[in-house]
This record gives C-alpha cells, sequence and structure tokens, in this order.
C-alpha cells in the first residue's frame, strides 16, 4: 500500500464561498500514481466546509441563503462576546458544524469516483481569508 499526501493554499475573496476543487484534486490523485484507493479532501479550519454537492450557481447561492438563515451573523452568540481572534464568526462555526471538513472519495483506475453531477467544494464562511489549507491525502495501490 501507498501514501501520498499534497497541501492546496486557497484565497478566499468573499464571506461565503464555494470553490470547486475537483479538478485540483484530480491532478493530485494523477500525480500520486495510485491506481486504486481513497483520496481524502480534509480542511485544517473550523469555519470552512468540505462537501460534495452539484456545481450549479443557482444551487450554491440556494446552499448560500440555507446557511445564513440557518446561522444567521446578527444573532446574539455566546462565542462573540469575546472573539478569540478578534473575529465575531461564531455563524462561520455553525455553518461549518452543518457541513463538516472532510470528504472521502474512491478512486479506481486512477479516477475519482465521483457521480456525473458531483463535485468537490471547499466552501468559507468566514471570509475573506488570505492562507485557506486544505489536505488531500491519498492512500492505495
Amino acid at each position: 500500500m501507498k501514501s501520498y499526501i499534497e497541501e492546496i493554499n486557497l484565497k478566499t475573496k468573499k464571506e461565503v464561498e464555494f470553490i470547486d476543487v475537483t479538478d485540483i484534486v484530480d491532478q493530485i490523485v494523477e500525480k500520486s500514481g495510485i491506481k486504486n484507493g481513497l483520496v481524502n479532501i480534509f480542511s485544517y479550519h473550523t469555519t470552512t466546509g468540505i462537501r460534495i454537492n452539484e456545481r450549479c450557481s443557482r444551487l450554491q447561492e440556494d446552499m448560500e441563503t440555507f446557511l445564513k438563515e440557518i446561522a444567521p451573523i446578527d444573532k446574539a452568540y455566546r462565542h462573540n462576546e469575546i472573539a478569540c481572534d478578534s473575529r465575531f464568526n461564531a455563524h462561520s462555526h455553525l455553518m461549518s458544524l452543518l457541513t463538516g471538513n472532510s470528504e472521502t472519495v474512491p478512486i479506481s483506475k486512477g479516477k475519482m469516483i465521483l457521480g456525473k453531477w458531483q463535485s468537490i467544494f471547499f466552501m468559507e464562511f468566514d471570509g475573506p481569508r488570505t492562507d485557506r489549507i486544505i489536505t488531500i491525502a491519498i492512500i492505495g495501490a
């Protein structure tokens, strides 16, 4: 069994942003030389998410609206009473709680197995940020 790990650095431009990283992950899977196995996409950050969903701009707008309705920015959150890093971002942490921070995708014949409409998204909930890091970890043969 082999393993391969690579980090991706992202810059985000908006408070809430959905970045399709499918092509980047595809390239890393190919570079790894692993033909059959698993790839895990993991975000280091507690105010971001990693999710597989359909790439459609109108759907991303719906997802953003949904998350903002579930965790509105202007609610009185206890976390915002004393912000650890001067960011009043409890709503961002709650959005991340709903989405999770990793996905695992099977690899067969050197390619990720994704459905016809599926893409892998890095989701920013506390942007803009200049230093977002995700790790792509691949294991297999």
